[in-house]
């Protein structure tokens, strides 16, 4: 994780000014995903919520090339998902949760995905998201990511994950606690 002020979850004015210019470029460059949406509006916000700012900025350096795909008109929320081609690179080969990287007996994943994503602010996408992400593009044609998993399944051991092969989304389960290089997550953050 990048490095922050005071050890706050907060980037610096040079971080915050790079990152929006990153974000303002996909935004202009993906209008699909955001129709009728003005980047005037999305930066507001984002300067006035400097801690989701830097959740940005971690599903950034992690591989998600995060993008806005919505607006809660209820909530006043801007939602950003992880909008990178395939799986972020910095988020792969981990297992589900806590609970399943406690059960393995060897060769341990470096993390879980359930962890890592709380610690940088954001939720895995469920597999509504997930579909709807890839409404607006075809996401996921080499690897796959892990989904929020409903707790009935997750307590008989296993978890869902989803691809896009054949122009199709598919839904899969595995064991919470297997690992591949090809799979990672997506993650949701409101703004």
């Amino acid at each position: 994780m990048s490095k922050s002020n005071s050890n706050k979850k907060i980037l610096s004015p040079d971080q915050s000014k790079e990152l929006l210019n990153v974000l303002k470029t996909r935004f202009e460059k993906n209008m699909n995903r955001h129709k009728d949406l003005s980047w005037t509006k999305v930066q507001a916000k984002l300067e006035n919520n400097p801690e989701k700012l830097w959740s940005l900025n971690e599903m950034e350096i992690t591989g998600g090339e995060p993008d806005v795909v919505a607006y809660d008109k209820k909530t006043d929320e801007y939602i950003f998902y992880d909008c990178a081609a395939e799986s972020p690179k910095g988020r792969r080969s981990f297992c589900y949760d806590r609970e399943a990287l406690d059960s393995r007996k060897e060769f341990k994943p470096a993390n879980n995905a359930i962890e890592m994503a709380a610690a940088i602010g954001i939720e895995i996408l469920t597999e509504e998201q997930y579909r709807s992400l890839q409404q607006l593009g075809n996401f996921d044609t080499k690897t796959s990511s892990w989904i929020k998993t409903p707790a009935d399944i997750r307590r008989l051991g296993g978890a869902l994950f989803c691809d896009r092969r054949y122009n199709t989304v598919f839904l899969y389960h595995n064991g919470a606690e297997s690992y591949y290089a090809a799979r990672g997550f997506r993650g949701c953050l409101r703004v």
